[in-house]
């Protein structure tokens, strides 16, 4: 039996706890902050919840293996999994808005068919089948296998079969996504669809390769879920399946250096806050044989040894990466029957939009995310309803978040934008609650709250670094590690892990 520290309570972090656990391992988690779950958190007052950070749930297959591998209860048994349908409304500058049916290829079609005319169903059928190409190719090197040693061969050809287009006399093929919008898709409500899962993601349509088409297959191949109760339910069922493991959790416990004896990590020092009761009191050494980080970018300041060598993907500053500002509005009034759970309004100025990745400047006209859940245990009564509005946005070290005025004012525009979905929606709020990447920051000790995206290959891809270090005994897990953000990569992340420490550096993923 191993002595294993875990550095962090997020998904992933959690997720390798309780396998790791089942393994026969003494697991212990050390959290900075009061709680679990990392960046799936949950905001509560008068009767009203709202999911602060993802809001609804992609390929659950990941969680349910968890579950599967880490005792007899099933997902099913610990959160009722439901399916939304329709799986988003999109509401377009134009105007224009259509429904898409979850899970299906052939009811997104028709559905596009008969809301945008001229054949776009079919040619965003056509992209969904070269799409499913790319997933197939990437799929097991990005989601459920460590990082190749060789891991450049992932970032020399593009994965995605992008169709021939003539332009300029040249014969050119779609590199990125926004090529793809403009040279497949032909159509700016179906480039605005895309682009809107790519900036879910917080990753730059313009810029991001034509592999980031996994994105949005996702969402149509495996379906769009939500677990009653919110998501935070998710990172609770977690967190007691690892007490259920004997996973010890020690919070406001923060690792200020990894141990080093014999050229291996040994164990962790803690600052203050942490429970002299749990033995990990304000300076207190902690022994271990394996050291499980979180956020490898900050690992670098906490080892002795640098954790990733020339030849590995480096770690990345965080905040190059877009955060994530959510307004939570109480609302009077009933949710209307048959309302769409999640409702995206897109911009009318998608290039504007894009400043924030160039720049740094939040956009004027935000794409915003409207999350309606019709869940009773989320408000107070079937008289008032809780609303969730998202928008990708500057991290906190690029913009300035705390001056005075510059959330809310921010917030308004959201409001003015989800008002284009919810109409009378301001007269119905009796009380906001703004969330930017300071919380964000505080919550999960991302550099200026940036929330990691999920990795990609092709030559103008970003991969993560990988879960082994150049330090024995050392691992890294959760968004910023391989395969990177999002739900279901942060729980396969704590899935590499957990078969890197048990079966050693011959593990090559899941079968």
């Amino acid at each position: 039996m191993a002595r294993i520290a875990v550095m962090g309570a997020g998904m992933g972090a959690m997720a390798a706890a309780a396998r790791l656990a089942v393994a026969g391992h003494r697991v212990v988690v050390y959290e900075r902050t009061d709680t679990y779950g990392g960046g799936v958190r949950r905001f509560e007052r008068d009767g009203f919840g709202f999911d602060t950070g993802p809001g609804l749930l992609t390929l659950p297959a990941v969680y349910r293996d968890l579950f599967v591998k880490t005792g007899k209860e099933p997902l099913e048994d610990r959160v009722e999994l439901v399916q939304v349908d329709p799986s988003s409304r999109h509401l377009f500058a134009d105007g224009t808005e259509v429904a898409l049916p979850n899970a299906s290829r052939a009811g997104v079609v028709a559905a596009l068919d008969e809301a945008l005319g001229g054949g776009a169903g079919a040619r965003w059928g056509d992209f969904l089948v070269r799409s499913r190409e790319a997933w197939d190719r990437t799929r097991r090197p990005l989601l459920e296998e460590p990082l190749w040693s060789d891991w450049r061969v992932l970032t020399e050809k593009e994965p995605y079969p992008a169709v021939p287009h003539k332009r300029l006399l040249r014969t050119r093929r779609a590199a990125t996504l926004a090529e793809i919008g403009a040279w497949e898709l032909r159509d700016p409500r179906l480039a605005a669809l895309l682009a809107g899962h790519a900036l879910a993601y917080g990753v730059d349509p313009a810029t991001a390769p034509a592999s980031a088409a996994v994105l949005p297959y996702m969402e149509h191949a495996f379906g769009t879920w939500y677990v009653r109760g919110g998501i935070r339910e998710l990172a609770r069922a977690v967190y007691e399946r690892c007490l259920a493991r004997r996973v010890e959790f020690v919070f406001g416990a923060e690792v200020t250096r990894v141990l080093y004896e014999d050229g291996r990590a040994a164990g962790v020092e803690l600052g203050g806050g942490a429970s002299p009761a749990a033995g990990s009191g304000t300076g207190s050494v902690v022994e271990a044989d394996f050291v499980v980080g979180a956020r490898p970018w900050r690992l670098a300041g906490l080892t002795e040894e640098a954790p990733y060598g020339p030849g590995a993907v480096a770690p990345e500053p965080e905040d190059r990466f877009p955060g994530r500002m959510v307004v939570c509005l109480a609302l009077r009034g009933a949710r209307e029957p048959g309302a769409a759970h999640r409702t995206v309004v897109h911009s009318a100025d998608a290039e504007g939009e894009l400043e924030l990745f160039r720049h740094g400047s939040p956009p004027g006209l935000p794409t915003v995310r409207v999350d309606r859940p019709d869940d009773p245990a989320l408000r107070p009564d079937d008289a008032h309803e809780s609303m969730v509005l998202t928008a990708t946005v500057p991290a906190a070290t690029r913009y300035d978040w705390g001056a005075p005025g510059v959330a809310d004012a921010f917030a308004e525009r959201m409001v003015t934008a989800a008002e284009r979905a919810v109409p009378g929606l301001r007269e119905r709020i009796l009380w906001r609650e703004v969330r930017t990447p300071l919380d964000t920051a505080r919550e999960t000790g991302a550099t200026g709250g940036a929330v990691p995206p999920p990795a990609l290959a092709a030559p103008q891809g970003a991969l993560h670094p990988g879960n082994a270090t150049e330090v024995p005994g050392l691992f890294a897990v959760g968004g910023w590690a391989h395969p990177g953000g999002g739900l279901p990569h942060a729980g396969m992340s704590g899935a590499l892990v957990s078969g890197l420490i048990v079966e050693g550096p011959g593990f090559r993923g899941s079968q």
